[in-house]
């Protein structure tokens, strides 16, 4: 089920006042969509808050694959994203954005899970869980009249249609644009 829009700005600002290596996870997932191995699994190098446009790259690494193809994309950081990865990097001891979750040796996505649904579980209705992040950024990104095709882009969902690999895609201007207006 996906997280009321209340309810996630409850969290993000619980997030903030918190404000630890859980908390900026569970903010960096709140306004991207990305799946939850995905952002535990980031390295330092994958947020560029130097770049006109702040972004996270997602690309695979030796210590976590992607899901599909599609999966590999630049996400534009805002709101709550934009500030934990912020808060991340601040705070890098090491190359691993996330290092309670993830080293060398591989990412523990379920123990983040375990994690941060036990902690969840007193701000979200009955159902929800931090998958439902992505469900959420679906209809939230539906309720600005952003299209089908960009919202699949930003979430890494695959498309129908061989007409859907045609071009680039969709750019980080446009993707900012979708994301700013649904913050």
């Amino acid at each position: 089920k996906p997280i009321p829009i209340e309810n996630i700005r409850t969290i993000q600002q619980v997030c903030v006042e918190m404000d630890d290596d859980i908390r900026w996870l569970v903010a960096l997932l709140s306004d991207t969509g990305m799946r939850l191995a995905e952002a535990a699994g980031l390295a330092i190098s994958d947020l560029h808050l130097d770049a006109e446009i702040p972004f996270v790259r997602l690309s695979e690494h030796r210590w976590r694959r992607l899901k599909t193809k599609g999966s590999q994309r630049d996400i534009p950081l805002v709101g709550a994203s934009l500030w934990a990865a912020n808060r991340v990097v601040e705070n890098a001891t090491n190359e691993f954005a996330f290092p309670r979750y993830c080293s060398a040796e591989g990412c523990k996505a379920d123990y983040a899970s375990n994690t941060l649904n036990k902690w969840l579980r007193k701000y979200v209705p009955e159902g929800c869980v931090v998958h439902s992040f992505r469900h959420s950024m679906r209809d939230r990104l539906r309720a600005v009249q952003c299209p089908s095709d960009m919202i699949d882009q930003i979430g890494g969902w695959a498309t129908a249609g061989a007409g859907q690999g045609y071009g680039d895609g969709y750019d980080l201007p446009s993707k900012y644009l979708a994301l700013e207006r649904v913050y």
